[in-house]
């Protein structure tokens, strides 16, 4: 009998410890700095890849899509790049849909809210008056600004050349 009390009491104990140090492990992980900077991280990522999306896509079928598709760019970006896109006028004509294929964070400054975007983009130019979309791929950088929203936006956004290009240009 008394074995049998000394064994549930040490099982007794090893439950509490066990108990005791997930709790401590648990609240540990939910204070920690880099599952914050983590969660920064994906969103500027996930934010950043929209709005690169939508910034390499115009439907110019129509006058109305057009003005449609200058406002979405409006929406996706933030500082000059968004002057400079609101003042594009709109019109019909070739439509491009622009789908970011793979994306990364080069930088991020959580404190100053600002980070730094790699994107691959397969984008599909349709020319006014036809139907068969050619394809293109493009590598764009993108500097990323967060809003006052807190959602990410894109401030800049260039091309980045490919190597074989930048050797054919050089000779």
């Amino acid at each position: 009998m008394r074995r049998a009390r000394v064994l549930a009491g040490a099982g007794l104990a090893l439950a509490l410890a066990f108990c005791g140090t997930g709790a401590w492990t648990y609240d540990q992980a939910r204070t920690d700095d880099s599952l914050a900077y983590g969660r920064e991280r994906d969103e500027a990522l996930a934010d950043g890849r929209a709005a690169v999306s939508v910034l390499t896509t115009l439907d110019a079928s129509t006058r109305q899509r057009a003005e449609r598709s200058i406002r979405d760019w409006r929406d996706a970006s933030t500082g000059p790049l968004r002057r400079e896109l609101g003042a594009t006028g709109a019109g019909t004509g070739t439509s491009a849909r622009g789908t970011v294929t793979d994306a990364a964070l080069t930088a991020l400054d959580t404190r100053s809210g600002t980070a730094k975007l790699i994107a691959t983009v397969r984008v599909e130019v349709t020319p006014a008056g036809t139907k068969k979309p050619a394809t293109d791929r493009k590598r764009l950088e993108a500097v990323l600004a967060r809003t006052g929203e807190d959602e990410w936006k894109v401030k800049a956004l260039s091309a980045v050349p490919v190597e074989g290009e930048r050797e054919t240009r050089d000779r």
